[in-house]
């Protein structure tokens, strides 16, 4: 079995292994998908050439393809039909604010494609949350609920009567979002096959997930706040288990250290799509432990003393 162990090497993997995800997310919801990541990666390679020349630094910098993989991870989070002025702010923000403030790569304390989208969903939360609505697998041109801003906003109603809209095709069950959760989990078993990436992060936030979800689903009442499975293949879970929580530089350097970190960013995101403002808590719940990573990190060296 052959390892990466550079730099540049591993990007191109990660490119190759969120293909699936892409490729079905771009099948679903058209050409605005790659559009979007195509202005996100361009952008990322923009400013991050912008700032390597304002420190001085070779541009040749630019070939380890971590910049082109923020701008990806962003892209893929982000609606078809978003006005693309949006994503070069928040690729900006990923670039300049989440990575280079901090001193460029391998320094950066927040995950610089979660830094973009929390800066876009809190500053443009209505063009963040209007993905086209599906009928029979086709684009009908109309913007709406996702499954999970209908499950957190559905008022009284309970499972059962939402789960079958008033034209017949399912509201929850017949969405892209669970193919394209599997596309992502897909490249995820392929990053970890080739040990491009952690498996224990991965791991202890879906298991997190799981728990948490079990332990408050009551089969569907109007207080149910979702199965396992609807919170598995629901929004970025997938994509983010595999593509964000493994990133070495903002997470715990230990195994132990990201068994917590996982579980930390699972329950976390439970709880932000059951009671925060918004359906999917992904971004901030990331941030968070992003900032708590050298804590952890801290506390198991004095464990070990």
């Amino acid at each position: 079995m052959m390892v990466f162990n550079s730099t540049n090497r591993i990007m191109m993997l990660v490119l190759v292994a969120v293909l699936p995800g892409a490729l079905i997310s771009t099948y679903f919801f058209g050409l605005g998908i790659l559009i979007n990541v195509a202005t996100c990666a361009l952008s990322a390679i923009f400013f991050e050439s912008i700032a390597l020349a304002l420190q001085r630094k070779k541009l040749t910098a630019l070939t380890d393809g971590t910049a082109v993989i923020a701008g990806v991870l962003l892209g893929l989070a982000l609606p078809p039909d978003i006005n693309l002025m949006l994503p070069v702010i928040g690729t900006g923000f990923a670039i300049l604010f989440g990575k280079h403030v901090y001193g460029g790569l391998g320094h950066n304390l927040f995950n610089p494609a979660m830094v973009g989208y929390a800066v876009m969903i809190v500053s443009f939360p209505l063009a963040m949350s209007n993905w086209p609505v599906l009928f029979d697998s086709t684009v009908d041109g109309v913007t709406g609920a996702t499954p999970l801003d209908i499950m957190k906003f559905r008022g009284a109603t309970t499972i059962d009567e939402i789960w079958t809209t008033a034209n017949g095709f399912s509201s929850l069950s017949s969405t892209p979002w669970q193919w394209i959760n599997i596309g992502y989990l897909a490249g995820g078993v392929i990053l970890i096959y080739y040990k491009c990436c952690n498996w224990q992060a991965p791991l202890a936030m879906l298991l997190a997930l799981i728990v948490a979800s079990s332990v408050f689903y009551d089969s569907g009442s109007s207080e149910s706040l979702g199965s396992p499975m609807f919170h598995l293949f629901s929004g970025g879970t997938m994509l983010v288990a595999f593509f964000v929580v493994t990133d070495p530089v903002t997470s715990p350097n230990s195994s132990v250290g990201l068994y917590i970190f996982g579980a930390g960013v699972g329950l976390i995101t439970f709880i932000i799509r059951s009671y925060g403002a918004y359906p999917d808590g992904f971004a901030f719940a990331i941030l968070l432990m992003n900032s708590l990573a050298p804590i952890i990190d801290h506390v198991r060296l004095r464990w070990l003393k």
